[in-house]
């Protein structure tokens, strides 16, 4: 059987800050990365711990080769989490590397000096700036739509005899996390569509505009960290933290008419025991659910 050539996999799936240990061998502990690789597009969704391994990999393939690295780069948000594995991403110090970032333009700082505040010293000893990389870096909106050439793995216009035959990023602005809300991305190509959903809240009878904006996708990963109980706990609620439940989760999935939701953003506090619970769970309200783990690649 000929290989898909839209293929998804994850490098990192936990959430809040890396667990490594005895605990987390099957799902893994390293924070949010996903990459989705489309003929020769290369598309990285967060960087957190994951993409470490990621860039190795990439290391790897480019010293075997010879063929510079092409990543186009998307962040959901900027919460530490979701970018502190960029600082050690192997290719961003190749002078033969072009990475293209997309994100959040936050209510006081552009993308760039976000990005480059996490690299300052005495914290970092290399700047955003001193990486040898050719950068270019892109401020998103909600509801821009960003097209890739699948051979050429760049950003291009497309004409119309290519349109149908290019891959389309399309942008959501979602506001269900705490300090500038997050960007949620569609990816869709050749009849299929990818959906990146992580770091949101539901809202009761669910996110409408999620509910749309998700429609009829292949692929769903959603944001699930907490469980009902701890979701609410009178003690210590997680009411407002801009995380879901499994429940929440399905319910958007269900009324997307989604065909397979992966649940992500595992609690650092989660053993791999008590994931496997949340799978079980998610499994008899959607057949189709599953935990997000390390290291494990889907095809479309």
């Amino acid at each position: 059987m000929e290989e898909s050539r839209f293929r998804i996999k994850i490098w990192g799936c936990r959430g809040s800050y890396p667990k490594p240990g005895k605990d987390t061998v099957i799902y893994g502990g390293n924070t949010t990365c996903y990459e989705v690789n489309i003929e020769n597009c290369l598309l990285i969704f967060d960087a957190g711990t994951g993409i470490i391994a990621l860039g190795q990999e990439l290391d790897h393939k480019y010293h075997k080769t010879g063929k510079n690295i092409t990543a186009n780069m998307f962040f959901s948000h900027i919460h530490h989490d979701h970018l502190e594995g960029l600082l050690f991403f192997e290719p961003a110090y190749y002078k033969s590397t072009l990475i293209n970032i997309f994100g959040p333009n936050t209510f006081s700082s552009t993308l760039v000096e976000v990005i480059s505040k996490a690299m300052l010293p005495p914290y970092f000893p290399v700047e955003f700036s001193e990486m040898n990389s050719k950068k270019t870096v892109t401020e998103v909106a909600d509801g821009d739509i960003i097209y890739f050439c699948p051979f050429e793995g760049i950003p291009k216009k497309p004409d119309e005899s290519t349109k149908n035959s290019f891959i389309k990023v399309s942008v959501m602005r979602g506001y269900a996390h705490p300090k500038g809300g997050i960007f949620i991305y569609s990816v869709s190509w050749n009849g299929k569509k990818f959906v990146f959903s992580t770091d949101t809240e539901g809202y009761i009878d669910s996110d409408q505009r999620l509910i749309k904006f998700a429609h009829d996708a292949d692929i769903l990963v959603h944001d699930a960290q907490f469980t009902k109980e701890k979701y609410s706990d009178p003690k210590y609620p997680k009411q407002g933290w801009g995380h879901s439940t499994a429940d929440m989760a399905v319910e958007l999935a269900n009324k997307a008419n989604v065909k397979k939701l992966i649940l992500t953003h595992h609690d650092p506090n989660d053993t791999d025991d008590m994931v496997i619970q949340k799978e079980k769970y998610a499994k008899t309200i959607f057949p189709e659910a599953e935990c997000a783990m390390e290291g494990k690649t889907y095809f479309l």
